[in-house]
């Protein structure tokens, strides 16, 4: 246990987290996603009985988001909507995230299967325990720069 840590922080998740370099892509996934298929060669980390929420408050506490791009958090668009159609538990979500956005950022929705696309090209994937539907998102890693720095 380290002090200042969200317990929920695993050594693993907190190794896989410092190994990701600018720009490079976590998928955060509900508990019935295809990681294992979709994930074949990178790393597939569980957070089994952890909800989507709880999950990326504990992530987002420790990883800058991209600046230089204009949607840093991509989710999974709800099969059968359009844009800007979100969950309850992509809202909450995106209410977690937006915080750390520039005026000029916001979440983009992308469709299922595109959205598997995305998966394949990321860094790794966090299985939660997240029961909701379509409850999978894409936070791309931004730098450290003075202006973070305590």
């Amino acid at each position: 246990m380290l002090k200042g840590i969200d317990p929920l922080l695993t050594p693993e998740l907190l190794k896989l987290l410092a190994e990701m370099g600018h720009d490079d892509a976590v998928v955060l996934a509900d508990a019935n996603f295809t990681a294992m298929s979709l994930g074949a060669g990178k790393p597939v980390l569980r957070l089994p009985g952890h909800g989507m929420a709880r999950t990326v408050r504990a992530i987002a506490s420790l990883l800058p988001l991209a600046e230089d791009v204009d949607h840093p958090v991509a989710y999974m668009q709800v099969s059968g909507t359009e844009s800007p159609y979100r969950s309850d538990l992509q809202r909450e979500v995106l209410a977690l995230l937006a915080p750390g956005w520039l005026p000029h950022q916001q979440a983009e929705a992308i469709e299922r299967h595109a959205f598997y696309e995305r998966v394949r090209k990321a860094y790794a994937i966090v299985v939660t325990g997240e029961l909701q539907p379509f409850g999978n998102f894409i936070l791309r890693k931004g730098v450290i720069s003075e202006n973070l720095r305590p």
